[in-house]
């Protein structure tokens, strides 16, 4: 049985040898070559393919470390609020520990396969009207009552435990990437990475946080946040690296979508084809190494692919 993450690198995050882990084998995800990306890109490109943790995205690195954390201050209960991904990933590990999980979420904006995941493990679901900034106004006010814990990225365990993706890359590729892309979003992800390389003590490769030019109302759910909670701490740690933001149309997303499907045989949630379309229009110098962080399963989004193929077959 692999080792679990937090046990892995519990020197390296704040875990004492006393702390309950609660594990359901997250991380040791593949690093994939992608040959055909690399050939049009002219540059060693390899997939991060964090679809491949539990909940299937790279939340469960960050909340196997919350909940381990929550669950030995004896938390009652967690509380989150999510477009999806982290509320499936929350409720996993609560019922893995033993705790109830309240996930708020704005109405009719979360996709089909991360709701199911949710209420599958037993998970309370509370809508509100408005966007994902309302759910988390809802979550915190939920946690400052005291009954629950937050399990947001605001949550500082959370970047803790997903930093250790970059000490695997790290590990995998012997040293830094030139260039690591990943989706923007909530800037949480952006900002672990950064932490987690400058830890590693292996240089920093320039970083490229993707986000679609259609924030508010993109069809990549996981990416529609329209305020990101950590835009500062991302920026600055983009700024550093020596990279940017990149905005790129939906239309682009949905090539890139294509691409990975089809060229790689990598099927994502639509989010996760944000960075590789951030590539293709900034390409990155001739024979660097660029990791490209996959977020995401596809089966996350099923109605979204659904829609996405008839778009294709539509324009074919």
């Amino acid at each position: 049985m692999p080792v679990p993450l937090a046990e892995r690198y519990r020197d390296r995050l704040p875990l004492s040898a006393s702390t309950p882990i609660v594990s359901l084998g997250e991380g040791s995800t593949p690093l994939l070559p992608a040959p055909r990306l690399s050939a049009q890109l002219d540059a060693e490109v390899w997939l991060k393919w964090e679809g491949a943790n539990p909940t299937g995205s790279f939340k469960d690195r960050g909340m196997t470390v919350a909940i381990s954390l929550a669950l030995e201050q004896g938390a009652l209960g967690v509380v989150c609020a999510s477009t999806g991904n982290t509320a499936a990933s929350a409720a996993a590990y609560a019922a893995r520990a033993g705790l109830p999980a309240l996930l708020v979420q704005p109405a009719g904006a979360v996709a089909l396969g991360k709701l199911v995941q949710a209420r599958a493990v037993g998970a309370r679901v509370l809508e509100v009207n408005g966007s994902f900034d309302d759910a988390l106004a809802k979550a915190l006010e939920v946690a400052a009552s005291g009954t629950h814990t937050l399990v947001n990225s605001l949550n500082p365990h959370r970047i803790e435990g997903q930093k250790t993706a970059a000490f695997e890359l790290v590990e995998e590729l012997g040293a830094a990437p030139d260039v690591l892309a990943l989706p923007y979003g909530g800037g949480g992800n952006t900002r672990a990475y950064a932490r987690g390389f400058e830890e590693a003590g292996a240089g920093m490769p320039r970083l490229v946080a993707a986000q679609s030019s259609e924030r508010r109302t993109t069809f990549a759910s996981a990416i529609r946040i329209a305020t990101p909670a950590h835009r500062t701490e991302a920026e600055e740690a983009l700024a550093r690296s020596g990279g940017g933001p990149v905005s790129v149309t939906d239309s682009e997303i949905l090539a890139a979508w294509r691409l990975l499907a089809k060229d790689e045989g990598v099927f994502c949630e639509p989010a996760c084809a944000a960075p590789v379309a951030a590539l293709l229009r900034e390409r990155p110098e001739p024979g660097s190494r660029v990791v490209c962080v996959v977020t995401g399963h596809g089966l996350k989004d099923p109605d979204a692919a659904r829609r996405l193929f008839v778009t294709l077959e539509a324009a074919a």
